[in-house]
């Protein structure tokens, strides 16, 4: 590949990815989504509940990232928000997977680790991961409000879920990246609301 076709790959990825970020600023149906899921987590910390992750793969790092954001900080020092990626701990998932697959590593640790009021927010890009499937299913039992962050089909669990923010995008990279997007301006809203900057 030579220079000019290097530098025309890059352009092309930053092109793609900048579209689909237009297609989601211009549709207020989109905004409106984020905007209320914020809203939700917000009241969730307000109440003193927590806001529970969960994704596979690219999902699982986003899931992660997210939740270090809430307890840790995003943008200036403040009080710690409380918030769980449940694809941290290996010798957990392991065992559920051992014990009872891994369609419900998961659904078992929500059943343990929520209480009624939290959030779940399950990420996958197709919309289809088994194990987020069988956790939103059991979150209306557990009390918890279900998210899913997913792309342009929405899959199966957009239609579970108490709300789904659908990235117009079939392309997994992309709807990767807009996901941490959102989960951005989702951490950033709930911080901005909740304290003011010193």
């Amino acid at each position: 590949m030579d220079s000019k076709l290097k530098v025309n790959y890059v352009q092309n990825h930053i092109n793609k990815s900048i579209n689909i970020k237009n297609e989601i600023l211009s549709n207020n149906i989109l905004l409106k989504s984020i905007l209320m899921v914020s809203d939700v987590c917000l009241e969730a910390f307000k109440s003193g509940n927590k806001v529970i992750f969960a994704g596979n793969g690219g999902s699982a790092a986003d899931s992660q990232h997210i939740a270090a954001e809430f307890v840790s900080r995003f943008r200036f020092d403040r009080p710690a928000l409380p918030s769980i990626a449940l694809s941290t701990d290996t010798s957990m998932l392991t065992a559920i997977g051992n014990d009872y697959g891994y369609k419900y590593i998961f659904s078992r640790q929500l059943a343990a680790n929520s209480k009624p009021g939290d959030i779940f927010i399950g990420i996958t890009t197709s919309g289809n991961s088994e194990n987020i499937i069988e956790a939103i299913q059991n979150c209306e039992s557990l009390g918890l409000t279900s998210v899913t962050l997913v792309g342009n089909n929405g899959g199966k669990v957009s239609n579970l879920a108490d709300h789904s923010i659908c990235v117009p995008s079939s392309s997994t990279e992309l709807i990767q990246e807009s996901h941490i997007m959102i989960g951005h301006i989702i951490c950033g809203y709930v911080e901005d609301s909740m304290f003011q900057e010193s």
